[in-house]
């Protein structure tokens, strides 16, 4: 059964982007997936929402760390090759790149992910906060080539305002 987001989000998909059930393409942690339109070598290009409540004192940077050991518990290699803070002090956030070699589907794949880190505060409780984690991966051959949709859809999300009225 696919995650819910701790705080409702609105977004808009990037042209030619289609939503498809976490549980049907293997993603089920997650509360979202859209699948690019033109796979690589069979690859599917994929950006993946998911989120949680923070614990008071855990920072973003605790949290990517935690992504990047699950992912490297996943591939066969992986290494962070980039991370910067984002967003502001009322609204932090963090991106993080992580190269990988890992085999999906029995076939040998080097991946690239690039993971964003988004801080909202809870409408029904401002003491708390809720992380939104935005994934996209791809082959590291396509990542360039879809990396300009993954930042336009990127400027798309925000609280989804209507789901609290």
């Amino acid at each position: 059964m696919p995650t819910t987001l701790p705080v409702p989000i609105e977004f808009s998909l990037p042209d030619d982007w289609r939503a498809a059930p976490p549980d049907e393409v293997g993603a089920s942690d997650a509360a979202f997936v859209a699948l690019h339109p033109h796979p690589d070598s069979g690859f599917t290009a994929n950006i993946t929402i998911d989120g949680d409540f923070m614990a008071d004192g855990t920072t973003l940077e605790e949290l990517a760390d935690a992504s990047a050991v699950r992912v490297r518990a996943m591939a066969e290699t992986a290494e962070v090759v980039g991370r910067r803070a984002i967003g502001s002090p009322g609204a932090p956030g963090l991106t993080q790149r992580l190269t990988l070699s890992a085999v999906v589907a029995g076939v040998h794949r080097d991946l690239v992910q690039t993971q964003v880190y988004m801080t909202l505060q809870d409408t029904g409780d401002p003491h708390r906060r809720a992380m939104i984690r935005t994934v996209l991966t791809a082959t590291a051959a396509q990542h360039d080539s879809v990396l300009g949709d993954f930042q336009d859809f990127l400027r798309t999300v925000r609280p989804d305002t209507k789901a609290a009225d």
